[in-house]
């Protein structure tokens, strides 16, 4: 039984090359886990994402394998497009840094399905390299030190106190730039870009907005 098992494995062909193949895929594992750590240490903070990066460790492998497939054959390259239709991203990226992380993973992935290691690694210092220096710039400069204030409302009370949610918001926080502003399952999202300031009495801040809105529910999520 144990030879007729072996001799169907030695009678299975496959037109990559196993060494090339176990090379690529350890390559894009590596590649996924540096996207992975890169996105937790820059973005992963603010968690406002649709979480796309749970996606990273299994994705970039995948991705790889199935350019190594399609690569020995035309009707499957054809078929590529059938075979990533079925994705769907039942929570919508919220954020577009997301996007770039994502590009990211793909890139990488088909740099090591196609063998291009070194432009691959030439991608990730440029990346790396781009992340440290806004990083940088942010941290020094208070024009750059911007927050993220979320808050979402019921439909319905939302005319009611757009005016004094507004005094509100600029009695508190100052300098305040609505930059989102969304309507989804009869709730209103507001995304608001602030001037953060060191030792912000938050629980204060949380308090007058629940006065504020009275018997109505505010959500609010600050980053």
């Amino acid at each position: 039984m144990f030879q007729e098992i072996w001799q169907l494995i030695q009678g299975m062909q496959s037109p990559v090359d196993p060494a090339k193949a176990v090379l690529a895929l350890g390559f894009s594992l590596l590649a996924s886990i540096v996207t992975y750590l890169l996105y937790q240490w820059f973005y992963g903070s603010r968690n406002v994402g649709a979480g796309v990066h749970r996606t990273f460790l299994i994705g970039g492998p995948a991705i790889t394998a199935l350019f190594l497939g399609i690569q020995v054959s035309i009707p499957l390259s054809l078929g590529l497009l059938g075979a990533l239709s079925f994705v769907r991203f039942r929570t919508p990226v919220k954020d577009p840094a997301e996007i770039g992380f994502l590009l990211l993973l793909i890139a990488s992935s088909i740099g090591a399905a196609t063998n291009n290691f070194l432009v691959t690694g030439l991608l990730f210092l440029v990346v790396i390299l781009c992340l440290g220096v806004n990083w940088l710039v942010r941290k020094r400069f208070s024009p750059f030190n911007r927050g993220q204030l979320m808050l979402s409302i019921e439909r319905d009370a939302w005319p009611d106190i757009e005016s004094s949610l507004r005094s509100y918001l600029k009695e508190k926080l100052g300098a305040i730039r609505l930059d989102t502003m969304s309507l989804m399952d009869d709730r209103v999202s507001l995304n608001y870009l602030y001037r953060r300031r060191e030792g912000y009495d938050w629980a204060e801040f949380s308090s007058g907005l629940a006065r504020l809105a009275g018997d109505r529910k505010i959500d609010m999520f600050i980053s």
